[in-house]
């Protein structure tokens, strides 16, 4: 493969180049910029940019990295290769979207970004949105939507133009915001698409979780495909310095398979292949389990005209 040139990163929040310090080094391979390193909950392989913590508001990035067109090449070339896990993922997203009803949310029109095959889109119909929509950059995730759903998909990365001004009462975002090269300009034409009173839902993997402490650089949330890296505090930091009002900030318990969780788990590798055949052979693996995995969710409103 052809070298890649890697470009320096700011900060989100706070803007700064360089100014921080160095948490891991650099793990990179010869086919780290292929599309199988960018296709969703591959297997965790350690494969990462250097790791640097900002001095001045604690944000976690990738520092440098690949120019965002190249990423956005990749993503839109990779594939979809979760589908076994698609319905607990459906239920733990359902669960949190459920949650917005505390906030007197408006039913008419949902945007999620990072769809994936719209598995999502389909149980926010069921929870009573009137119009979904959705963006996703992989054509193979959006080839595989059902027919009624892959219709509501722009086949994209999120970008100024998509949509009208004030067309969508919510916006969700699952395990993407920690992808986006610049999270900045991403809640901008959040703020810019939503009404008024306008909620956004994210979850995304905590930096600070008891998993990313114990297994430090082994934990699967050091991987290649992350920008940034937010806590709690941080998550909110973004969104308040960029017009949001932040309502909640949480733990997210995970609904998952037991094959799925020895995926996850940074054991030898022929150790961890036997786990995962055994399981794959057996009922145990297919049992779903309910667990703190190490995400976070937040939910936050853009405020009403005159507030």
């Amino acid at each position: 493969m052809e070298p890649i040139a890697l470009a320096s990163t700011r900060c989100a929040i706070c803007n700064a180049e360089g100014n921080a310090i160095e948490v891991y080094a650099a793990r990179l391979v010869s086919d780290t910029f292929s599309p199988g390193k960018f296709s969703a909950r591959r297997l965790p392989d350690r494969v990462h940019y250097r790791i640097v913590r900002c001095n001045t508001c604690g944000l976690v990035r990738s520092d440098p990295v690949a120019d965002s067109a190249i990423m956005a090449r990749l993503y839109s070339q990779s594939t979809f290769d979760y589908s076994d896990e698609a319905m607990n993922l459906r239920l733990t997203y359902g669960r949190y979207l459920a949650k917005l009803a505390s906030y007197d949310v408006q039913k008419l029109a949902l945007l999620e970004i990072g769809c994936g095959n719209g598995f999502f889109l389909e149980e926010a119909m069921g929870q009573g949105y009137a119009m979904v929509r959705g963006v996703e950059p992989s054509a193979d995730a959006v080839a595989r939507a059902q027919p009624n759903i892959r219709s509501l998909i722009v086949c994209d990365v999120m970008r100024p133009g998509l949509f009208q001004p004030e067309e969508f009462d919510v916006v969700c975002m699952f395990q993407v915001f920690d992808h986006i090269p610049d999270p900045s300009a991403l809640l901008a034409e959040c703020h810019r698409i939503l009404q008024p009173g306008g909620l956004v839902l994210c979850i995304n993997h905590n930096i600070e979780a008891m998993s990313a402490r114990i297994f430090k650089q082994s934990s699967p949330i050091i991987d290649i495909e992350h920008t940034y890296l937010f806590s709690p505090r941080t998550m909110s930091q973004m969104f308040l310095t960029r017009g949001f009002r932040v309502m909640r900030v949480g733990s997210v318990y995970n609904m998952c398979t037991a094959y799925y969780l020895a995926r996850l788990m940074p054991l030898p590798s022929l150790l961890k292949r036997a786990v995962m055949m055994a399981l794959a052979k057996s009922y145990i693996g297919r049992i779903s389990l309910c667990l703190p995995l190490g995400n976070l969710y937040l939910i936050a409103q853009k405020p009403h005209r005159g507030v």
